[in-house]
């Protein structure tokens, strides 16, 4: 049997859920989805300039899930800037 899912707590919500390239319509563009967890870990490690122990801390995880979470939102945003793709942050 696995170990039980840790909450994680995420502090805000963001204003914005969706970002595109611009000038082209979303319904021509594919999405790379952002979970809210992942965009906590953004927020938290590259805008409020936490470590990974602090930020961690914050979210009520370990530090080694924060690093997997981090990881996990950094590939995808650069796999959206890379091929053109829309950003949807997901709002569960």
């Amino acid at each position: 049997m696995s170990r039980p899912r840790e909450q994680r707590k995420i502090s805000c919500q963001p204003n914005i859920f969706l970002y595109k390239p611009q000038g082209i319509p979303l319904r021509n563009l594919e999405q790379v989805y952002i979970s809210l967890e992942e965009w906590e870990a953004l927020r938290l490690f590259n805008k409020q300039g936490l470590n990974q122990t602090e930020a961690s801390e914050k979210m009520g995880i370990s530090q080694s899930t924060f690093q997997r979470i981090l990881c996990s939102a950094r590939k995808k945003i650069a796999l959206a800037i890379l091929d053109g793709k829309a950003i949807h942050i997901q709002n569960k």
